[in-house]
């Protein structure tokens, strides 16, 4: 059959930025970070950082009843899925059609229901007092397991737990499901919940900012000379798929379509990020998308204000793209939502292409010299009218996504 065209037909979310496309759009042009002092932090002995990006989506609004089974990371999947279809306008009756189907993804389960399991379990060295649905919040797949049951999902299910890129790949499986003929409408993205153990994580590994803890508005600080590590985020993002003949043919608003992806892994090494890898996923992608080079109109790159990250994968755009492409990371004004950072960025993406600017790098005052001299939207968003856009994120293990959004 001919590959069919993938359009995004619903966009819910929340973020450290706001929770919704209009919230985050201003955001973004008005420099408004995320970022704030995580004050019980402090408790932790030895954790360095004390900063982070929670976000604020009033989630008592979900009936308890259908949400005992969900940690927060599932409740924030689930805020952001039922604002999605809502935008979409989809009813009850499409969600379970068998041609529906998800695919969504996190980094982890909800911790702290991994953290009442294994002090009762371990510390105490007792069941007693661990409630059954204490696994459900937990594992690693919960944010799509209690999607699937909270809104009947009948079609195919993917479960995304694959670090940072989970959300972005699941945007891309989504979309290659419709693209191909196996599913005409897909619910698709990520979640992340923050956490002192996601923070404790990366310090461990010395990765964490630490030098602007009095001053959080100022981390972190995506390719700039003066960054000293990554800030851990939260926040959610759901986006409807479906392809451009179901979208028509049911009057669907379409917010943009998504026109190429690419997904690899570096095969080398845990953390280190690999210049290969990141050029051959950029190539995936614009070749999925039948697109040169000089057709990107701006890049969100991945950056998460690491050493190494940030130069690695500046030269990698440098090498396939070139120095002229405008260039940001979104994470200056949100953190690292980890899990949600690939749905959350696309959806900035979204805002850029029908807001017509280009997000600036916050706190991005001085490009790193041992960054490739990239066109970085530095001091304030730029005004443009993009048309194509590439989002880009990377993982540990060396895995790798990139997507192509075109406006419509």
């Amino acid at each position: 059959m001919t590959p069919r065209r993938v359009v995004i037909t619903g966009i819910g979310l929340t973020s450290p930025i706001g929770n919704s496309l209009d919230d985050v759009s201003k955001a973004l042009r008005a420099g408004k970070s995320g970022v704030r002092v995580m004050a019980d932090w402090a408790n932790v002995d030895g954790l360095a950082t004390r900063i982070g990006a929670p976000c604020d989506a009033d989630l008592s609004i979900l009936p308890k009843k259908q949400t005992r089974t969900m940690g927060r990371v599932a409740l924030l999947s689930t805020w952001a899925t039922q604002k999605a279809i809502e935008s979409a306008g989809l009813t009850q009756a499409q969600l379970s059609n068998p041609r529906t189907g998800l695919a969504y993804g996190s980094t982890s389960g909800s911790m702290p229901a991994f953290q009442q399991f294994s002090e009762r379990l371990l510390h105490n060295n007792t069941t007693s007092g661990i409630p059954s649905s204490c696994y459900l919040k937990l594992m690693s797949h919960t944010a799509p397991a209690n999607l699937a049951a909270y809104f009947a999902i009948h079609g195919r299910v993917l479960t995304t737990c694959s670090a940072c890129v989970s959300s972005s790949q699941a945007i891309g499986y989504g979309y290659e499901a419709i693209r191909y003929g196996l599913q005409d409408t897909m619910l698709v993205g990520g979640a992340e919940e923050i956490h002192v153990a996601n923070a404790a994580v990366f310090d461990i590994m010395f990765a964490t900012s630490r030098r602007y803890n009095d001053a959080p508005e100022r981390s972190p600080r995506p390719f700039d000379k003066d960054r000293d590590g990554l800030v851990t985020g939260e926040g959610a993002a759901t986006l409807i798929l479906e392809s451009l003949e179901h979208a028509q043919a049911r009057g669907a608003h379409i917010w943009a379509e998504i026109v190429g992806f690419g997904t690899n892994c570096d095969g080398a090494h845990l953390t280190a990020p690999d210049l290969g890898g990141m050029t051959r996923v950029m190539r995936l992608s614009l070749d999925d998308a039948g697109l040169t080079p000089d057709r990107i109109d701006y890049v969100n790159a991945h950056a998460t204000s690491t050493d190494i990250g940030d130069v690695t994968e500046s030269r990698a755009i440098e090498e396939v793209l070139g120095c002229q492409v405008p260039v940001s990371s979104t994470k200056g004004f949100t953190g690292h939502t980890l899990g949600a950072c690939g749905a959350i960025e696309t959806l900035f993406c979204v805002a850029m292409l029908r807001d017509g600017f280009l997000a600036h790098g916050l706190n991005l005052d001085v490009p790193d010299p041992a960054c490739a001299p990239l066109d970085y939207v530095m001091g304030g968003p730029r005004k443009a009218s993009p048309e194509i856009v590439m989002n880009n994120n990377f993982a540990f293990a060396g895995l790798n996504t990139s997507l192509i959004l075109r406006k419509v």
